[in-house]
């Protein structure tokens, strides 16, 4: 563990450190072009063991993480984004359904690492703590994980991609985890081709970033 010190005291830390945090949210995207080599021996153990740190509900800590390596179950889930992708496009039409068209939207081909990530829901630890009123928040407490699983694979030069043009319950199968089991996110995880910190969407003009002042009101 690395200890910081700064005008703050234990656990602050300084301007420097706060500018470089913003950097790398800034950085963070959803990367579908990515190198076919390898991680390094034991990056993807230490991005795992950041996203562990993240915090849930009644420290639940519902999150399940499934690797997925078996060329047959990459089939299946790749069978299932196909269909689901067929079916998105047929949803467009016009000058929307030709942009769909071009989009890449999976990193499923070319990324080295899939992860699968679910939530097991009414998990023992926490004995319910804070989740009668809002069971959601298992959820929650999950894609939490998921955002600290991206930033930590981030700051190592690792990109993450989202792939959510899926059937959950095509995934649950074709993976044989419990029944039970709530998919949360399928993520490609390897190398970047390349970088860029405006998200990809932005940049083939499907969708601009709004002015963030139309997202915040107050009561």
């Amino acid at each position: 563990m690395v200890e910081r010190t700064s005008s703050t005291g234990a656990g602050g830390f300084d301007r420097e450190f706060v500018a470089e945090f913003d950097e790398l949210l800034r950085w963070r995207r959803d990367v579908r072009r990515f190198r076919t080599d390898p991680l390094d021996p034991g990056v993807l153990d230490e991005i795992l063991a950041s996203a562990e740190l993240s915090p849930s509900v009644g420290n639940s800590q519902p999150w399940r993480w499934v690797e997925v390596r078996s060329p047959a179950r990459r089939a299946l889930v790749k069978a299932t984004f196909e269909r689901c992708n067929s079916a998105a496009l047929a949803g467009y039409d016009g000058d929307r359904a030709r942009d769909y068209a071009t989009l890449k939207l999976s990193g499923l081909d070319d990324a080295p690492v899939h992860l699968a990530v679910f939530c097991r829901p009414d998990p023992d630890q926490g004995a319910g703590l804070g989740r009668r009123t809002m069971p959601q928040t298992l959820e929650y407490s999950v894609v939490m994980a998921v955002s600290a699983f991206w930033l930590a694979a981030r700051a190592r030069g690792v990109g993450v991609g989202w792939v959510s043009i899926l059937e959950p319950g095509d995934v649950v199968a074709a993976l044989d985890v419990p029944d039970d089991w709530v998919l949360i996110a399928y993520l490609c995880v390897g190398y970047p081709e390349s970088l860029d910190e405006t998200p990809e969407l932005e940049r083939l003009g499907w969708q601009k970033r709004t002015d963030p002042h139309a997202r915040y009101e107050t009561r």
